[in-house]
Order: C-alpha cells, then sequence, then structure tokens
C-alpha cells in the first residue's frame, strides 16, 4: 500500500502518458527468426500428438534425460536431446462415465470434458506425481517411469489413483499452482465445482490437510495463481516458508475503482499445523502483500498489475534466490509487459513491517498502529524465534489477529524501482519466463527467455546500468516457436543441455540456447551482438568457452564495442563491387539490408573522377527504405560509386558497394538489342558484359576493379516508384559482410 495503493489507480490516458515520461519504449529485436528459419538452420525441433491439445504441463527430468508432458488425456515422456525421438505416450482419458456426467452438467464433451493434465511432479527416483481435471473431477496417480535412462518407462502405478481434489482444478481453463516438498504437496486452487472456493492446500504426506479459510475475501479474493515455491528461511528446517505468487481482486481498492486486480506474494510455514480452539485445520501463519511492478513518471506511475509467470533463479545462497516475473497491464488504452526482479530480502522485509488495518468513518486502509501480540503473526513457531514447538501452541489472541491481519501495508518494489524489461503497443504481451545465468569473459549475465502469447520467445539479457543493482535488459532475439502463433503456456530450461522447451495449446518446441553463427561473419558483428553464449574465436562466432585462451575468446557484454577487439581482426571478407546500370528519367533500386534489425544505414557516394565521398541526402529524387535506397528520375551525374554502411552502438561497417552507370535512352536500346540476341547463358561466370561495356566504357571497362555482376536497371512505376518486395526482417541476403569503419567524406547534397 503506502506509495501503492490509491497512486497506484490512475486513470484512462494519463497512464500512458507516466509510462512515456518514465522513458519507456518498444525495442526492436537484433534478430527476428521465423519459424522457417529456425527449423531450417536452427534446429528447432516440435513435437505433438494426434487429435491432443493443450500441451500446460512440462517437468524436466535431468536425472533421466526425459522432459515430461501433460496433455490432454495424455503423459508423454520425451528426449531432452531430442524431442521428435524416442518418444513414450501414456493414454489417461477419463471414465465413460465421468464424461457423460460432465456433459450432463452443461459442459462440451468435446473440448471440456476431458482429462487435462494439469500437474506434474518429480516424487522419487521412480514415480511421477500427476494430477489432471478428469472431467470434472480432479485425479491424481502415480506414474512409474523406471530406474534407467536407457529403457525409460512410461505407466500408471496400479492402485494409486486417488481424489484430485485440493490438488488439480476442475475446470480446464483454470491454471495450477503446486510445489511438492517431502512427501507434501503445496498447492495453490478452486477446490470445487463452481471455481468459487480458491484455496491454498496442504494434503499428501503424514501430517492433517491445512487450508486457507474459505469464502473469506480478506485472504483470497477470486485468486489466479501463478507459482509455489519452497525457500528456506534459515538454517533450520522448522523456519522453511512455502511461497505462493497470485493475483486477486484488492479488497483495500476505493469502491469507485471498482474490481481491481492486484498482485500477490503469500507466504506459510512449512511446519504449520493450524490451530488449537480457532483456525482448527487452517494456516495461522498466512500473510500476504502486494508485488508492485510499475514505471515512475511526472504524473504518476504507470503500473502492471497482472502477474503471469514468475521464475525462482537460485544463488549461492539458497535462502536468497532472485525472483524473475513478467506481468501485463490491465488497462484498456493500451497494451503492455514488463520484467520485474525482486530480491527475497525485500520480500522478507514487506512481511515484517506493518499490518494493513481497515478503520476509521471512511474505511480507510492505514498501517496498524496498535499492540501487535506475540510471537508476532507469520513468524514459525521454532527455536530461531521462540520457544513454541508448534502452532497448536500459539495464544487465542495471535489466531484471532492473524485471521484478522492477513494483509501487510508495505509492497515490495523491484529491484532498481523499476522494470527490468518492458514492451508497450508490441503486439503480444509476455505470458512465461525462464532466466540462465551465463559465464562470460566479463563476469556472469542473466539471460532471459520470455514467451509470449503469439508463439514467440524473446531472447533478452540484464546488463548493468550504472550503480548497482541497476540493470536494464536488451532485446537480442525474437524467435518463432510456433508456425500457428499459439500461445506459449509453459517453459523450461536445461543450462547443462543449452536447450529451451517450450509448449504452447498446439505443440511442444524444442530450441537452442544460442544460435552463435546467425550473429555474422565478422568479428565487430559477434561483438555487437552481445550475446553472452558467443564469441568471436579468430575465424567465426562461436560458443564461448571460458576455459579457452583468451586470444580465442574476443567478447564484449557490457559494452558492445568492437572497436578495440576487433581492430586487428584479419578475417574480414573483402567488399566486392557490383555494376548496376539504369536509364537517364528512370528509377533504380540499390538493395542494402543489414542483418541486424537495431542498426540503421548509411549511404555514401562518389562521382565518376572524384576523390571526395558524400552523404545521400534522406530528400529530394532519393528514398530511404529498410531494404535499401531508391533513386528516382535518374541523371547522368548520378553515375559514382555507391557505399551502404550499417551503423550499430556508433561502429561502421560497410556491407556493399554498388558503381551505377546511367545510360541515355540510345544506349540503353543497344543494350537491350545485345539482351536479345544473346543465347542462354551456361551455369558459371558470364563474361559477354564485357563486350557491352566497351560501348559504355571506352578504354576497356575496367570499371574500378575486382568482382563484377552486370544488372540493368530498367524505369521503375511513373506514378510512385516502389521498391523490390522486401524480405522478413531479420535476414539478410548478402553473403558478406566485412568488419571496418567506412570512409567518410564531405557532406553535399548539392547534384541532388
Amino acid at each position: 500500500m503506502g506509495r501503492a495503493t490509491a497512486a497506484a489507480m490512475i486513470p484512462g490516458l494519463a497512464l500512458l502518458w507516466a509510462l512515456l515520461q518514465g522513458g519507456a519504449a518498444l525495442s526492436t529485436p537484433r534478430l527476428r527468426l521465423s519459424f522457417q528459419e529456425l527449423q531450417a538452420r536452427h534446429g528447432l525441433r516440435t513435437f505433438r500428438l494426434e487429435r491432443t491439445c493443450c500441451y500446460e504441463a512440462l517437468l524436466l527430468d535431468e536425472e533421466h534425460g526425459r522432459l515430461f508432458v501433460g496433455a490432454e488425456n495424455h503423459v508423454v515422456s520425451l528426449s531432452l536431446d531430442n524431442i521428435s525421438k524416442r518418444a513414450k505416450k501414456l493414454a489417461w482419458p477419463a471414465p465413460v462415465e465421468w464424461r457423460e456426467e460432465c456433459n450432463w452438467a452443461g459442459k462440451d464433451i468435446g473440448t471440456e470434458c476431458m482429462n487435462f493434465i494439469k500437474l506434474l511432479h518429480i516424487y522419487n527416483h521412480t514415480h511421477l506425481l500427476a494430477c489432471g481435471t478428469g472431467a470434472f473431477h480432479p485425479t491424481c496417480a502415480f506414474v512409474e517411469v523406471g530406474h534407467r535412462l536407457e529403457e525409460p518407462v512410461l505407466r500408471l502405478a496400479l492402485g494409486s489413483l486417488e481424489d484430485g481434489k485440493g490438488k488439480s482444478p476442475y475446470d480446464p481453463r483454470h491454471r495450477a499452482a503446486s510445489v511438492l516438498v517431502g512427501e507434501e504437496l503445496y498447492s495453490g486452487v478452486a477446490a470445487d465445482l463452481m471455481g468459487r472456493d480458491f484455496t491454498i492446500f496442504r494434503s499428501l504426506g503424514q501430517r492433517p490437510s491445512v487450508r486457507t479459510e474459505p469464502h473469506d475475501s480478506r485472504w483470497l479474493n477470486e485468486p489466479k495463481f501463478i507459482k509455489v515455491f519452497w525457500i528456506p528461511e534459515s538454517e533450520n528446517p522448522d523456519d522453511d516458508k512455502i511461497y505462493f505468487f497470485f493475483r486477486e481482486l484488492a479488497v483495500e481498492a476505493a469502491p469507485a475503482l471498482g474490481r481491481l486486480s492486484l498482485s500477490r506474494v503469500g507466504q506459510i510455514c512449512r511446519n504449520d499445523v493450524g490451530g488449537q480452539r480457532s483456525l482448527v485445520n487452517k494456516w495461522t501463519t498466512f500473510l500476504k502483500a502486494r508485488l508492485v511492478c510499475s514505471v515512475p513518471g511526472i504524473e504518476g506511475d504507470t503500473y502492471f498489475d497482472h502477474l503471469q509467470d514468475v521464475f525462482l533463479l537460485p544463488s549461492k545462497d539458497r535462502q536468497s534466490p532472485l525472483l524473475y516475473t513478467v506481468f501485463s497491464t490491465s488497462s484498456s488504452i493500451f497494451q503492455g509487459s514488463a520484467v520485474c526482479v525482486y530480491s527475497m530480502s525485500d520480500v522478507r522485509r514487506a512481511f515484517l513491517g506493518p499490518f494493513a488495518h481497515k478503520e476509521g468513518p471512511m474505511h480507510q486502509w492505514v498501517p496498524y498502529q496498535g499492540r501487535v501480540p506475540y510471537p508476532r503473526p507469520g513468524m514459525c513457531p521454532s527455536k530461531t524465534f521462540g520457544t513454541f514447538s508448534s502452532t497448536k501452541d500459539f495464544p487465542d489472541d495471535v489466531i484471532q489477529f492473524a485471521r484478522n491481519h492477513p494483509l501487510m501495508y508495505n509492497s515490495v518494489l523491484p529491484m532498481g524501482g523499476r522494470p527490468l524489461f518492458l514492451q508497450v503497443s508490441s503486439g503480444y504481451t509476455f505470458t512465461q519466463i525462464v532466466v540462465d545465468r551465463v559465464a562470460a569473459a566479463d563476469g556472469h549475465y542473466d539471460v532471459l527467455f520470455i514467451g509470449t502469447d503469439t508463439g514467440t520467445v524473446l531472447k533478452v539479457i540484464s546488463v548493468p546500468k550504472g550503480s548497482r543493482p541497476n540493470s536494464e535488459g536488451l532485446l537480442l532475439e525474437e524467435l518463432q516457436v510456433f508456425e500457428d502463433s499459439a500461445v506459449v503456456t509453459s517453459m523450461q530450461i536445461s543450462s547443462k543441455r543449452h536447450q529451451l522447451y517450450v509448449a504452447s495449446k498446439s505443440a511442444v518446441a524444442q530450441i537452442s540456447l544460442h544460435r552463435c553463427a546467425s550473429h555474422g561473419r565478422a568479428c565487430a558483428e559477434c561483438c555487437l551482438a552481445r550475446d553472452p553464449y558467443c564469441a568471436w574465436d579468430g575465424a567465426t562466432c562461436t560458443r564461448f568457452q571460458s576455459s579457452a585462451k583468451r586470444r580465442f575468446r574476443r567478447q564484449d557484454i557490457r559494452n558492445g564495442d568492437p572497436s578495440t577487439l576487433c581492430s586487428g581482426d584479419s578475417s574480414r571478407p573483402k567488399l566486392l563491387e557490383q555494376k548496376v546500370f539504369g536509364v537517364e528519367g528512370g528509377s533504380t533500386f540499390l538493395e542494402c539490408e543489414p542483418r541486424s534489425l537495431q542498426a540503421h544505414v548509411n549511404w555514401t557516394f562518389q562521382r565518376v573522377g572524384e576523390a571526395a565521398r558524400t552523404q545521400v541526402p534522406v530528400e529530394g529524387r532519393t528514398e530511404h527504405t529498410a531494404q535499401g535506397l531508391l533513386l528516382r528520375r535518374l541523371r547522368r551525374q548520378d553515375s559514382g560509386v555507391y557505399q551502404c554502411a550499417a551503423v550499430e552502438q556508433g561502429f561502421s561497417q560497410p556491407l556493399r558497394r554498388v558503381a551505377l552507370h546511367v545510360l541515355n535512352a540510345a544506349q540503353a536500346e543497344r543494350l537491350a538489342r545485345v539482351e536479345e540476341t544473346m543465347p542462354a547463358a551456361p551455369p558459371g561466370p558470364k563474361l559477354w558484359y564485357r563486350d557491352f561495356l566497351q560501348l559504355v566504357e571506352p578504354g576497356g571497362g575496367g570499371g574500378h576493379g575486382g568482382a563484377h555482376s552486370l544488372r540493368m536497371c530498367r524505369p521503375l512505376s511513373a506514378s510512385r516508384p516502389q521498391p523490390p518486395e522486401p524480405q522478413r526482417k531479420g535476414r539478410n541476403r548478402r553473403t558478406h559482410v566485412p568488419e571496418q569503419r567506412a570512409e567518410r567524406g564531405p557532406r553535399s547534397a548539392a547534384h541532388w
């Protein structure tokens, strides 16, 4: 609350204004790779079952080398090395009578009355715990997966079917969030058929089941559970806590704001067994606080209120992992998504702060100023903080206070006070996130893989910005992993195998964490990519190896500056020159498309017989496009050498040299006659054009030397010349991208 309650609800266009004032902008990926490119060149693999959908539950099992997938009526076991091979499937449909009963209740028998597997956990070395909707009859079972990697087994354990109420949702549209700690399952789920009784539930194991207080909006108010984690609090296991991440309707919101959804983090003690006389078999240590993800602005903060996913990134200290989260906006004015990062110390600090209390004639929410009973509500019964051995020993005033004050007044703010990365009006919404910590030449970097609702995965790197803990996210790649643009519903990452596994309603996909060769064939391109997985080894852009000799691992992730690292590089390819012919009064198009979408193209011109090089202007008869340069109403003085260079991070790389010869009508007609009388050219170099060069270049047609190719450009449309149909962004049709600084001459546009 505090900073994050009333001020959080800026209505209408003020949200967008605050975001713009905060400096937010749409980030462009350096590389954008299509589904077809990923399949053909970068090893994208996919898996799907016939007449099966909804691959929502993914479970990574490095020990067995398997990826377990929960889908409609199936549990599937896939190879982590190649999900397209060695697949085993277990059919697990709902009984016919359950499906008929589901249909009688008004549900669609073809889309809802199935067993959608929502939950998969590793139970021990030989079995999984799996739970599904069971055609609105939640059910769980143990699945035997065997001992050895060489002989994977996949079958339901006999006699293991049991009631899944409180573990799996009834409705396939509802998400399930759970964690298995030892033999106990902690889950956040709707525990009734109508989807109204939402609960945080502990089941299985030897201890009695415990849940939240039912139908009490102060505890849970129509929540949507996202993720659950077990995080140690100290060296004493009695202090361990379970953290739930969810969003719910805010009870503290002003009535004028209507049904406002906010994001929360909730905590319970693992050794909580409920109260003795009050809150029997109910949590006595449940507390919740708001998660704030916002962009500060002059007119107020812009809030991203809809929590979509959470990833826990472990650190050397098991008690202090980082929490990477993705949020979306609830505004109808604009679409936006953000990544916010939280520290566990800030989460714990919020739970040690004041409790939220509603009082006064206006029923305002304020910090509780009265006496807080001992032991403080939310503390676990252990020797670390007191002498209580069980929550059943807590005094009645502690139990009563916990029942009435589950909400904390202070919110949890992100590290740096703002999102690490955000996109506004991008056409997609963030849905999932996984993170990999990567060792590079100049330190460790967190690489984020963000799934979207359009079937794409964004690869973002977190780099330091100014003083710690401030960082910013740089968008490296946009990958179209699903051809049908299906929503990304689940993701798993294998740092050991350098693989990413992505699930949607239609399929499961597997892609490598890095595509070093796609960054280019020059040292500068590899350096500018700022990909911690990749480095220049003296010949190619390849996988970074920290053990390699320093001269074979040129890499600059923090700054992406190739001027020093690549100054002595001798492997850059030679920049060849292409001859192009145009006709006076017509138009011609000079192609030049950099590989990087973050680069801009700079065109320079050197007139025949002159040494000076000038900038090609952006007005008059010229039009700069993403694919090249359009020259209209050609004149003889337009003849000369045009050079395009890609400028990125202040570094310029020449990409192409084009020698343009502008012909008059008579010369063009003679060329046309030559073309008509020529026989079909055999494969190989075409040398016939040398005869024609004698007509336009008396003295031999040697031109500018080097390898040449002849190209005749006929006049384009007279009404409004247009460039050729552009390729998809992110693809470069050049086979060479040299790495050297472009020559710069005096700027002059007089002849244009």
